[in-house]
């Protein structure tokens, strides 16, 4: 699954007794070594992650409805 702006990462720590990290995608980047994000941490920070196989949760952001649609 690709995620999309507004869309949630969660990543799992590969260390026992860390918590996993979660933010928000502010862009995806496309590219021929495969897709990476511009995510805002929840603590604040913002980096570009290119999550590997299997490390990675995205869990869908609210999407806007087009006007006149409910």
């Amino acid at each position: 699954m690709v995620g999309k702006v507004g869309d949630r990462i969660v990543i799992e720590s590969e260390k026992v007794g860390q918590s996993a990290r979660g933010g928000e995608i502010l862009e995806v980047i496309e590219g021929q070594l495969g897709v990476r994000y511009s995510v805002r941490w929840d603590d604040g920070h913002e980096s570009t992650f290119r999550p590997a196989a299997g490390s990675a949760t995205i869990i869908a952001g609210k999407r806007k409805q087009p006007a006149g649609r409910r």
